[in-house]
């Protein structure tokens, strides 16, 4: 059996548009279990995870009948938070992180910096608004959630593609080494990885 890891968050929000729960362990190996409701967007969630060998388990009900944005951006809200909480005061941590994933046509590049300053630059060329029954938007709508609450500047760029699927997929793959190698504890580094001494 392995050794639990101290590099976790659990995150639990109820609104009376949606109830999450999330939970995050930064060593856990990649291991998911997603169910949001939102079928393209458990999909999404999984490369996450998996590529960022996060062991990730959501859970979410809200109100898809008026549509997926709210479940889409509070699971965002949600992961952000035990982000957060999981690398506590980041001592010890690389804190950067970037990535460069193919998918087919599309290519997607994401870099990441714990820095504690929530920003987040996106550029994607999606050709259309729906992937299957999922708005495209939403997926900027998720990183801007996710950096928002986690206080990661991040920075998404898909320089083409031409299957708005293949992008959103090299996105949230890419996303997820991003986050590993940010996440990654560094011999070298004793201390808070910052010149303020604090992040």
């Amino acid at each position: 059996m392995s050794k639990p890891s101290a590099r976790t968050g659990s995150i639990e929000r109820k609104t009376k548009e949606t109830s999450i729960s999330v939970s995050l362990d930064l060593d856990g190996g990649g291991t998911t279990e997603c169910r949001t409701g939102v079928g393209f967007f458990d999909h999404m969630l999984d490369h996450l995870g998996r590529h960022g060998l996060l062991s990730l388990k959501v859970t979410a009900t809200g109100d898809t009948h008026v549509d997926d944005h709210h479940t889409v951006e509070d699971v965002g809200i949600c992961l952000g938070q035990a982000l957060a909480k999981a690398v506590g005061n980041k001592r010890g941590l690389r804190r950067y992180g970037q990535a460069t994933v193919p998918m087919e046509d599309a290519l997607a590049e994401v870099a990441v910096d714990l820095s504690g300053r929530p920003f987040v630059v996106f550029h994607c060329p999606f050709t259309t608004h729906k992937i299957g029954a999922f708005d495209v938007v939403l997926v900027e709508e998720f990183c801007r959630a996710l950096a928002n609450n986690a206080g990661m500047n991040l920075h998404v760029n898909v320089p083409y593609g031409g299957n708005d699927h293949h992008m959103a997929e090299a996105i949230f793959k890419a996303l997820g080494q991003a986050i590993r190698a940010a996440v990654a504890p560094d011999p070298r580094i004793s201390d808070i990885p910052s010149t303020k001494g604090t992040l």
